[in-house]
């Protein structure tokens, strides 16, 4: 059977129209499949109306006692919440989830001798069972980036990594399809050109685009992590715009057969 996991953030989660496009696009989807979300830029709004500093590191928040509450507070509370009510509306039956909850996601401290990344979490194990459970009672699980440490501390994880990292889980007993929806109509060649969109990306290829310049910042960790789940059996991973989730052809494909090779010019 096959599976869907799609992950949202960024400007998805701040703009009502493409959000109320995006959930008619998944109240549509007949096969089982999961949501994980970040949480755009509400919770350093939020910090910032509290006066509490906001510091990032690589384009990732570090995370101290203060900013972990805010995280908590926006994205296992507000943006999961919207989520879920935007989806019932439309008749799928959807459940918020931190990774704390059914245990669903367990994460390590991250420790690094250079950096001090507060509380931030780096994956260690999703948990089959729980989402198992989920979706063989027909329940459409919206997984927020907040995971815990299995000794009663809550992290902030990376939203990317999170819905890699449950794909990677899933395809012990799916056909697993892992979506990165973003505002873009897929990888770009040249970000002021939409209609660059790299049709596949392989490993060769995409060392070379980053060789040139042309796939930098941002961009990288989410498609390092999309490799990863290809290479740890994923069966399909897409970057896309929300308006083309039901388009198979559409976006950007991630592959490992370098026979599609497709090098910049």
């Amino acid at each position: 059977m096959k599976c869907k996991i799609i992950k949202i953030g960024g400007v998805l989660i701040e703009d009502d129209e493409l959000l109320n496009r995006l959930c008619r696009k998944l109240s549509s989807i007949a096969s089982p499949f999961v949501i994980v979300h970040g949480g755009g830029t509400f919770a350093g709004r939020l910090a910032g109306r509290l006066g509490i500093p906001a510091s990032m590191i690589d384009g990732r928040r570090v995370t101290d006692r203060e900013t972990l509450e805010v995280t908590v507070m926006v994205y296992a509370g507000w943006v999961n919440k919207t989520l879920v009510s935007r989806l019932q509306a439309l008749g799928v039956n959807a459940c918020g989830l931190s990774g704390c909850d059914l245990n669903l996601v367990r994460a390590d401290k991250r420790v690094r001798e250079s950096v001090d990344w507060g509380y931030v979490g780096d994956i260690r194990q999703v948990h089959l069972g729980a989402l198992e459970l989920l979706l063989q009672s027909g329940v459409v699980p919206v997984i927020s980036p907040i995971t815990h440490n299995g000794e009663g501390v809550l992290l902030n994880s990376n939203a990317d990594g999170i819905a890699a990292a449950v794909a990677e889980t899933l395809s012990a007993c799916y056909d697993t399809e892992l979506v990165y929806c973003f505002d873009k109509k897929g990888v770009l060649a040249d970000m002021r050109d939409e209609g660059s969109v790299i049709a596949r990306l392989t490993p060769a290829s995409y060392d070379e685009y980053k060789r040139k310049g042309m796939i930098h910042s941002g961009m990288i960790p989410k498609l390092d992590n999309a490799f990863k789940s290809v290479r740890n059996g994923v069966g399909t991973v897409r970057l896309l715009h929300p308006d083309e989730l039901d388009n198979p052809e559409a976006g950007t494909e991630i592959t490992l057969e370098e026979q599609w090779m497709q090098m910049p010019q």
